[in-house]
């Protein structure tokens, strides 16, 4: 309680109690694992998630084994053996994040795999990047034991990646406990909007194998062409046709991963030539095919 001499008030100050409190960051990755990959497992004394973000990841969780599905998360609790593994057919991609909490409120997460919806995977994104900003990440080590700190680390950083970490955690307990009403008829024209933009994702994401243009994904959708731009422009931050391209690179990179050859991945992600698909390439992966994919058949 605090009294206000000067205006004869009263206020009182709540005292903030921490459900999830992560006391340190052990390790951050982001692995874009080749098909055949597997890891020889592992045990330690603090918590893991594992969140498959492309593709399936067989994981094994103590004497049992799961298929984590793209999307879904996975928790390994302190002492538990774990271990990852490709199926063989596709290149997944893997978000994993080692952190020490002894809140009791993590008991939640003893052996329990979740599923990730839009508003939860921006924070796996947030942090993916500012670990980039924090970190000296190895390219692709799941071995690491110690993540060094960037020569110029970002101001707060660590800071941030627990704030990040520890609102995804709560976030991830209310979405499990908390059930939303199904039922409802009209929408508030901002989700409406935000639903035009996760629409148009999806029939991007479905025909990332295809040659489509932005007419016709607006035929599809059945919706004016301004006004789809505007929306996705808004919903996502970047264009519908660059974020489409965006799409292609990232599929070419598993396809690479999978064993195809650049000429290959080329003719089946529609480009006009594979001179053409190798410059789009190095624009957005910052590297050429055949070097990308050398570095996972090494």
């Amino acid at each position: 309680m605090c009294y206000d001499a000067v205006m004869g008030k009263k206020y009182y100050r709540h005292r903030i109690e921490n459900l999830i409190n992560v006391q340190k960051i052990v390790t951050v990755h982001y692995f874009e694992f080749a098909k055949n990959f597997s890891s020889r497992g592992e045990k330690h004394d603090f918590w893991e998630m594992v969140y498959a973000d492309k593709g399936n990841i067989l994981c094994t969780a103590g004497e049992t084994s799961v298929l984590l599905k793209q999307g879904e998360a996975l928790f390994h609790k302190p002492d538990e053996f774990h271990a990852l593994a490709a199926d063989g057919r596709t290149a997944p991609n893997v978000f994993i994040i080692s952190f020490e909490c002894k809140s009791e409120a993590m008991r939640f997460f003893e052996n329990r795999r979740v599923a990730l919806d839009k508003t939860l995977v921006k924070y796996v994104y947030a942090l993916v990047e500012e670990s980039k900003n924090t970190f000296f990440i190895p390219y692709a080590d799941p071995d690491a034991k110690k993540l060094p700190l960037a020569e110029k680390p970002a101001l707060g950083g660590l800071q941030l990646i627990r704030g990040y970490l520890e609102i995804l955690l709560i976030s991830l307990m209310r979405a499990e406990t908390e059930k939303k009403n199904a039922a409802e008829v009209f929408l508030p024209k901002e989700e409406y909007d935000s639903r035009l933009a996760d629409m148009t994702a999806a029939y991007l994401a479905e025909h990332v194998c295809d040659k489509i243009t932005a007419e016709s994904v607006c035929r599809a959708l059945n919706y004016n062409r301004a006004y789809v731009f505007r929306q996705f422009k808004k919903a996502t931050g970047e264009t519908m046709m660059r974020y489409y391209t965006r799409l292609k690179i990232e599929k070419a990179k598993q396809l690479l991963r999978e064993g195809m050859a650049v000429k290959q991945v080329a003719a089946a992600l529609c480009f006009d030539t594979p001179e053409y698909f190798s410059k789009t390439f190095k624009k957005y992966a910052a590297s050429t095919p055949a070097r990308y994919k050398k570095m996972h058949f090494n």
